[in-house]
Parts: C-alpha cells; structure tokens; sequence
C-alpha cells in the first residue's frame, strides 16, 4: 500500500497507540484519529498536518484500513459497533485490532464486521512504549481472510519488526494472552526466589546476576528486575492491572478449552489480588509489593 495513498484510521491514542500512530504519520500515511481523550485527538491532529479528527464517525468513511489501539475487546466492539465507526467504513475494509482483547469477543467482532463486508485481523503487539515509539514491536497476526491480512502488512511493517502469522482470526489475541501468561508467571516465579533467598542470607542483587547467568534468565531477569525492581525504579510504563487482564484472558482460554490449567489460574489470582490492592495504574514490576512486605531493593545502592 503506497504511504500517501489510502486513508488509514487509527483509534485509541494512549501510551502505546500515540507513538504508533506517530510513527504511521512520518512514514507519510494520512490519518483519521480519534481518542476518548478528545483534547489527544486534536492535539495529535494538530501536531501532524496529515492527520485529521475523527471525533465524528463519518470521519472514516474514505479509510481502507482502520487500527484499534484500545484498553479491551469490549472497548474495540463500541468503537467499532456502538459508535457507530463500521457503519461508514467503505465496504472491503479492514479493520486491524492491536489491543490486548478476548479471542471470544474478537470472534464476535469478526461476524459482526464480516455481515458488513468489513474484514478483521487481530494483531497484538509486545515490546511495550519504547519499541512502539522506534517501530519495533513483535507483532502476532491472527486473520480468516488472508488478503486482508497482506493488505494490513505494509501498515504493520511501519510499526514491528516483524510480524508473526498465528493463524486464523483470533488466533494472535490468543498467544498474546499466553505470551503474557508467561511473563506474568516468570515474574511471580523470580520474585518468589528473591525472597526465600533472603531467609538465607542472599541478596537480590546476587541472585538476579547468578540467575541471568545460569538456566533461570529470562527477560525478566534480564532487564525488569535489575532496571525496575532492584533500583526502586518500577518505571516500565506497563500497568498491573493490564497484565492482570491478560492473564485473566489467559485463564479464560484455558476454562473454555477444557485443559486442566492450574498454574494459570494461580498465577491470574496472583495477579488480580495485585492489581486490586495496588491498583491498576500501578506499574506492573510494583506486584510483589502487594505479595510480601519485602523491600527487593534495599542491596543495590542509591
């Protein structure tokens, strides 16, 4: 798809849609936008002269592709559905959903965009702020209609460094789920072993570097504990309570599938008391505050 031909719409202008969509205008794509945030919008409209508002739904008549970068699936399906932005949609559209949403609702959407000749590709990102500000976010591509999808592709190809075909549609909300179910579980795991650690004498410091260099590391002992959690930091910019929704839709794949899951459910209770007694703005690398009365940071000098 030529840049500085088709129209793309883009919803949802938080923490991650707002560098994503900034990064859609300086590859030369003109824009519609639109956010709950109607001072975002128009500041973003403002900024960058190819983009225009869409606070009215009509807006997006003339978009070929439209992305949503909401919190969930229910927020998608009002965008989409309650206010009214299918309905103007040119016929042959599509419509790629980059939230973190419930493969259930995303097959719900899917009939509904299907019965007005709009097709749908669920394409979850991880990689968090600052891979979505210099376009490099690991992008999982769930989609029925594969044309639809290769369409979507020179879009995406802006925003991640590559993109993963999962599947049928619904199929990329899935493993993003499970991706984050694992982390979520890592995280739970490390942080655990920091503190039984310290009954015997161990610091945090020491153990996240014997870790990191042994059969242990993983991403979160790599880069969240040494830059978030054992400096005091928590600055990941990624909130509690939307891990603790992902891995609540992780959970849900599990019920419905009739696997017998209990490390999931463990780990999504986990995570849902966290986000609870926390908050869900709190910074997600804040959880084991919530866990145990443990400052991890008191070995690493300030």
């Amino acid at each position: 798809m030529d840049a500085n031909g088709e129209t793309v719409g883009f919803v949802g202008l938080g923490r991650m849609g707002w560098p994503m969509a900034t990064n859609l205008a300086r590859a030369g794509y003109q824009l519609v936008v639109r956010d709950a945030d109607r001072d975002v919008e128009l500041r973003f409209a403002d900024e960058f002269g190819a983009a225009a508002s869409g606070r009215e739904a009509t807006a997006f008549a003339t978009a070929g592709v439209l992305i949503t970068m909401l919190p969930d699936g229910r927020v998608v399906q009002d965008a989409m559905l309650g206010e009214g932005i299918a309905d103007v949609l040119p016929g042959g559209a599509v419509v790629v959903d980059m939230s973190s949403s419930s493969p259930q609702d995303t097959r719900g959407l899917g009939r509904e965009l299907e019965r007005r000749s709009i097709a749908l590709v669920d394409a979850p990102v991880s990689g968090g702020v600052p891979r979505a500000t210099d376009g490099t976010l690991a992008i999982m591509a769930g989609a029925d209609d594969e044309a639809a999808l290769d369409r979507a592709l020179p879009i995406l190809g802006v925003l991640g460094r590559r993109v993963f075909r999962t599947g049928p549609l619904a199929s990329g909300h899935a493993m993003k789920a499970l991706n984050n179910f694992c982390a979520a579980a890592g995280y739970a795991a490390l942080a655990e072993a920091l503190v039984l650690g310290g009954r015997f004498g161990l610091t945090p410091s020491t153990m996240v570097e014997i870790v990191n260099n042994s059969t242990g590391r993983s991403f979160l002992s790599d880069v969240v504990f040494p830059d978030e959690v054992l400096t005091g930091r928590y600055g990941t910019g990624f909130a509690l309570g939307l891990l603790a929704k992902d891995v609540t839709i992780a959970a849900g794949i599990a019920d419905g599938s009739g696997v017998d899951a209990p490390l999931c459910r463990m780990v999504q209770q986990r995570w849902a008391e966290a986000a609870q007694a926390l908050g869900f703005a709190a910074d997600h690398s804040m959880a084991h505050k919530q866990w145990w009365d443990v400052d991890l940071s008191d070995a690493v000098p300030r």
